[in-house]
């Protein structure tokens, strides 16, 4: 998201135009879902994607229309039921709707303000696309810290029921799709070793935010996690001496031992943690368990804690388990989980 917004930017710069292509509805098999974003340049050059295949094909040579054509903002609706598949080279039926907004420099501050958003990955922001009438407006923002700003055709209270985990596309009049640009959280990845080291630059690059923390001087590094914006060396009996979990935030248990795990584990069902994940093996949850349960801890407080953690995709190295691990992430932060 960040690199394609850096292109628009550099794009409307240099004064040249540029579309961002954002599908604001899908049904049925589309390749992809609502939110999936391409821009479409002046030389033809593309960043982001839509689906791949002939409707981004088609979708690219409607933008280049509108750029050499002068035209305005639009929406259009690509129907993919089984009739028409083969002519437009899907292998699936389904409806994708895309709306396609023609961006100039006068649309640069609000590029500008997408990229500061994304640049504060501790406060909430939203995308907002004006749909109305089968166009599609400019680009609109809202945060905490400025409200509803450029193109939001919306009170702040209209808009206020739509600032939801996930894409809304309101069809009554104003019309407008909202969507997610940052959601605050973080990912406390208690553990560096072979699987922190491979999960943790798979959670930035799908936009979760993550925190190392790990007691061994050894693997608190910052340059061995780069992609990790804070790491943390401290005890794993007194994590709070360092962080405040909330209810935004995902909890990765992966120390090198079950002792410590346990001891992480026990102070983090204290919390009110969205997503709790522990490794380890059958054997090694039902004995947790047990522990837990002396320490006063209900069935119900255990039964938040992801474990064995991950997606049963069958992986067995460190990059597959975390990548069972990202999948289950991402199905619950998507609310399919």
């Amino acid at each position: 998201m960040k690199e394609l917004f850096e292109a628009l930017r550099a794009a409307l710069d240099r004064g040249e135009g540029a579309v961002l292509c954002t599908i604001v509805a899908s049904s049925g098999s589309a390749p992809r879902g609502a939110g999936a974003k391409m821009a479409v340049f002046a030389d033809g050059a593309c960043r982001g994607t839509i689906g791949g295949g002939a409707v981004e094909a088609r979708s690219q040579g409607y933008a280049l229309d509108l750029l050499r054509s002068g035209g305005e903002s639009l929406v259009h609706a690509f129907d993919l039921t089984p009739n028409e598949v083969q002519d437009i080279g899907m292998i699936c039926g389904g409806k994708v709707t895309v709306a396609f907004q023609v961006l100039r420099a006068a649309a640069l501050p609000a590029v500008e303000a997408v990229l500061e958003a994304l640049d504060r990955p501790e406060e909430d922001a939203w995308l907002i696309t004006p749909v109305e009438e089968g166009l599609a407006g400019g680009l609109g923002l809202y945060d905490g810290a400025h409200g509803p700003r450029f193109a939001v055709p919306l009170s702040p209270e209209a808009l206020r029921p739509l600032l939801r985990s996930r894409g809304v596309l309101r069809k009554e009049s104003p019309a407008c799709y909202v969507e997610p640009l940052v959601q605050a959280g973080v990912v406390y990845l208690f553990g560096g070793g072979h699987v922190g080291r491979e999960l943790c630059p798979l959670l930035a690059h799908v936009g979760f935010r993550v925190v190392l923390f790990d007691d061994r001087p050894q693997a608190a590094l910052p340059q061995r996690f780069p992609q990790a914006s804070r790491v943390i060396l401290g005890d794993y009996r007194r994590i709070f001496d360092h962080i405040t979990i909330t209810d935004r935030d995902y909890v990765v248990i992966m120390t090198p031992g079950h002792q410590s795990d346990f001891e992480v584990l026990s102070q983090v069902l204290a919390t009110p943690a969205s997503y709790v994940g522990c490794i380890g093996s059958r054997h090694k949850v039902a004995a947790t368990r047990e522990r837990l349960a002396g320490l006063g801890f209900s069935p119900a407080d255990m039964d938040r804690v992801h474990s064995p953690i991950g997606l049963p995709i069958g992986g067995e190295t460190p990059a597959e388990i975390a990548i069972s691990i990202a999948a289950e992430m991402i199905a619950h932060r998507s609310g399919r989980l």
